[in-house]
């Protein structure tokens, strides 16, 4: 089983994808951790792609594309596979499944974990970090013993700049702006499946299976 994951920021989607991997037996597929693995093993992808970071450039999608071709061929992949950040587009989706057609494979479902915006500014928002230990708590989920301190080690806690209502908002636009079409073009392929991303961790998990079946 072949499964993209998507969802905004907050969502719950790094907590359901590790949840998910158990579950299945399939591993997660980061574009991210393919670039580094390809970087610190100096391979010809890895080597190409170091050339557009040293200058600070974007990763073209087709170096991407050929990351992602090496890793799903690998033994572990022979189960499925699920890709979590990728594609971030449609010309990406559209060159992920030119490249699934020539090995003879698909996507069979595009998990997109939804959430209304209201709540998820309330979630980002409300993360606090020690300034001493790092640990995390949120003033919603899990509240320190005492406000503005780290039951850990007494550390104070404060507000990431990521997480401000302001930068949160953006971050939820952008995420919105990209994702949007790519919904869209799944839903055209009848391989969406919508879920209600509010509730307990097992509740959307079970609404994740029921759909996966």
């Amino acid at each position: 089983m072949n499964i993209i994951l998507l969802g905004p920021p907050g969502a719950g989607k790094g907590t359901q994808a590790k949840r998910l991997i158990d579950k299945y037996g399939i591993p997660q597929i980061s574009t991210g951790d393919m670039l580094r693995a390809a970087l610190k093993e100096g391979t010809p992808l890895g080597l190409e792609a170091k050339k557009y970071m040293d200058q600070g450039a974007l990763v073209p999608d087709s170096v991407v594309i050929g990351l992602v071709k090496e890793r799903i061929q690998q033994a572990d992949c022979s189960k499925g596979y699920m890709l979590d950040g990728f594609p971030r587009n449609v010309s990406q989706a559209e060159a992920l499944d030119e490249m699934l057609n020539e090995l003879g494979q698909k996507i069979d479902h595009v998990v997109c974990v939804e959430v209304p915006a209201s709540e998820l500014i309330g979630r980002l928002t409300g993360r606090r970090t020690c300034r001493n230990c790092g640990a995390g708590f949120h003033v919603l989920f899990d509240p320190p013993k005492t406000d503005g301190v780290c039951d850990k080690c007494k550390g104070e806690l404060y507000q990431r700049d990521d997480d401000n209502e302001a930068t949160v908002s953006s971050r939820l636009k952008v995420y919105d702006d990209q994702t949007a079409p790519l919904i869209s073009y799944y839903d055209k392929q009848g391989k969406l499946r919508r879920i209600d991303g509010v509730g307990s961790m097992d509740t959307i998990l079970q609404r994740i299976t029921a759909v996966l079946g």
